[in-house]
């Protein structure tokens, strides 16, 4: 049994999964006889498991993040042997609880493996075990992003020498910046039709583009990324892809080159800014503030409400692994964005599946326009919670209007659509979500287009309004979830 004293459903453990191969492979792992050394307790699901080639692999489970631990060198978080434990634990699909035997059994003290780990993990947070404490540290770069509001921030031993170190990536920045501005002038003194005419001819011959094509955008992005500034390196990268890339595109390129110019010249002036926008800016070029330094800072907005978990959505950013959780206050409506980072040997300890109501402390970064936040201190276990209430269209766009005058560097903004309808583009897309008075219509985002996601939000339509969250911005609407009327996170 659980520290709440009940299973959780299989509905339940196969939201965690990250992908339909997970899901499909830890049902698999649920059934075969493969297990040993199973059982329950004190908040923890925990089993050994016999892979193909009979190594064996320690999985372990601390239930009040949900957070797991798992021998095998897969990069996928949770991975398939910690669903199948899971599952093998589980309920069935109606709620009942497995037959004796089927799966970990309750009570007994876990082996020494998941022991150390269960005790190490809740030492950091600074809970006792099976209590209703948050989930711990979870991985954010250098950012540790977790649970756990009377974590202290971890000073530098030397303030003096990370002063100067501060600095000296500041001036390094701003050389950046400096360049970058350079060359963004010398486009525009070029014409943007000499970009796509580079583009074109490397594409032709296979020779490099010097002349201002992707593989120069891409040289520009090194030097930002020697400068400590992955956030520009990003947006130039960017920029690289846009020229000659369908109809329109010199727009779209003059239209972010502005963007960019604008982020360079608010870091180069950062000092005559207003703190919230400097913060912003900060961000965006890339520098980053430890979750514990959030947490503590007096001058930090920390918000108690009851946080309903609207979409969990995983995603890789080079070599790591990342993931994102949007909540939305009960009491307050506020949004809110988790972040997180894993690596091979870093997993990904917080997991909170959509539908999930939290009674937390939420930390916001600071910004002009908060949205990111570090998880403080959790009140009371997870418990499934209501259908969200949503707006309409019209709404959703203003929202998203107003977010972007505070941060023009926005993409988009998360919102929840009520009584919407999936619309069915032709061959060539067009997909659209509109209201239910046929008044107002919102494309939904070219990225998702052909993904099983789309066929998935029609199938549970079925022609009638839904209930969508997901994110309304410049290219459209991503929709991650739809409620059935339980939470449906919709594949990637």
């Amino acid at each position: 049994m659980s520290p709440h004293g009940e299973r959780w459903t299989r509905d339940r453990v196969l939201a965690l999964a990250p992908d339909e191969a997970s899901r499909a492979a830890g049902g698999r792992l649920a059934t075969a006889g493969r297990w040993s050394e199973t059982g329950a307790g004190g908040g923890a699901v925990w089993g050994m498991c016999e892979g193909g080639d009979g190594t064996r692999y320690g999985t372990v489970v601390d239930l009040d993040g949900p957070a797991f631990q798992c021998s095998c060198p897969s990069r996928k978080f949770p991975c398939k042997h910690t669903l199948g434990l899971l599952l093998r634990w589980a309920g069935d699909e109606a709620g009942e609880p497995a037959r004796p035997g089927d799966g970990p059994a309750a009570g007994g003290e876990p082996p020494p493996w998941a022991a150390g780990w269960l005790a190490a993990r809740r030492e950091r947070s600074d809970r006792p075990p099976g209590g209703a404490g948050a989930g711990g540290p979870g991985a954010d770069g250098s950012e540790a992003d977790g649970a756990g509001a009377a974590a202290p921030s971890r000073a530098p031993a030397d303030p003096e020498a990370a002063r100067r170190r501060a600095a000296r990536r500041m001036q390094r920045i701003a050389a950046g910046a400096t360049e970058l501005e350079q060359r963004l002038e010398d486009l525009l003194h070029s014409g943007l039709a000499a970009a796509g005419s580079a583009v074109g001819a490397a594409s032709r011959t296979g020779a490099d583009d010097p002349g201002g094509g992707r593989g120069s955008w891409e040289e520009t992005a090194a030097r930002m990324v020697d400068a400590q500034a992955p956030g520009l390196a990003s947006r130039v990268r960017e920029l690289g892809a846009i020229a000659a890339s369908g109809p329109d595109w010199p727009s779209r390129l003059l239209e972010e080159c502005a963007l960019l110019h604008l982020l360079d010249q608010g870091f180069l002036g950062i000092d005559r800014l207003p703190p919230p926008l400097a913060a912003t800016v900060r961000a965006r070029v890339g520098l980053t503030t430890d979750a514990a330094d959030v947490r503590s800072d007096p001058e930090t907005v920390t918000i108690r409400d009851r946080w309903l978990v609207l979409a969990q959505q995983d995603g890789a950013e080079g070599p790591l692994t990342t993931r994102r959780i949007f909540l939305r206050g009960e009491r307050t409506g506020r949004m809110a964005l988790h972040r997180s980072f894993g690596g091979a040997h870093r997993p990904l300890e917080v997991s909170l599946p959509p539908g999930l109501l939290l009674d937390a402390d939420l930390a916001y970064y600071p910004g002009a326009r908060p949205l990111r936040v570090a998880l403080g201190e959790q009140y009371a276990p997870a418990a499934p919670g209501p259908v969200p209430a949503g707006c309409g269209i019209d709404a959703a766009l203003a929202a998203y209007g107003h977010a972007l005058r505070d941060d023009p560097w926005l993409d988009a903004w998360p919102v929840v659509l009520a009584d919407v309808t999936p619309i069915p583009g032709g061959a060539g897309g067009g997909w659209q979500l509109a209201d239910a008075d046929g008044e107002s219509a919102l494309p939904l985002d070219p990225r998702c287009l052909g993904r099983p996601a789309l066929w998935q939000l029609a199938a549970i339509s079925g022609g009638a309004p839904v209930t969508v969250f997901g994110e309304c911005g410049h290219r459209g609407f991503l929709p991650l979830t739809v409620w059935d009327p339980a939470p449906v996170s919709l594949s990637p």
